[in-house]
């Protein structure tokens, strides 16, 4: 998946974002990367967007009640 212009794949994007390793991103951080698909190069261009920001959030606040098999 192109996270950005030239940046491919989740470890990629972490590194470019981030500038740390996929395994090493906080669960925001990693939401945050998860929001951006299908829109990547869009959020690129906006990484203030207040909607990227309030869909993270959701998703971690969702994070804390899956379970896993």
């Amino acid at each position: 998946m192109e996270w950005g212009e030239g940046v491919f794949g989740a470890e990629a994007a972490a590194r470019h974002y981030y500038r740390k390793g996929a395994a090493h991103l906080s669960a925001y951080e990693a939401a945050r990367l998860a929001v951006m698909l299908p829109r990547p190069k869009y959020f690129e261009r906006v990484p203030n967007s207040g909607y990227l920001a309030s869909r993270a959030s959701t998703i971690v606040a969702r994070m804390r009640d899956a379970e896993l098999p």
